[in-house]
């Protein structure tokens, strides 16, 4: 998951990337790093939360057996 801003330049876009923390809402389904990697653990589906001070985008991750 990538964290930016729209427009790129925009005033303390750096300081609100750059705090962007990451969760997962079911870690047996999937994991995420500090810089936003998502990493299959199980088959499921989980919710992915980025969150910058007031900010926060979610994305929906499902995990399917090969």
């Amino acid at each position: 998951m990538t964290v930016s801003t729209d427009p790129v330049d925009a005033f303390n876009a750096s300081e609100v990337v750059s705090a962007a923390k990451f969760a997962s809402s079911d870690t047996g389904v999937a994991t995420v790093a500090a810089d936003g990697t998502i990493t299959a653990v199980a088959v499921g589906s989980t919710t992915i939360t980025a969150t910058s001070g007031t900010f926060n985008a979610t994305v929906a991750v499902t995990v399917s057996a090969a």
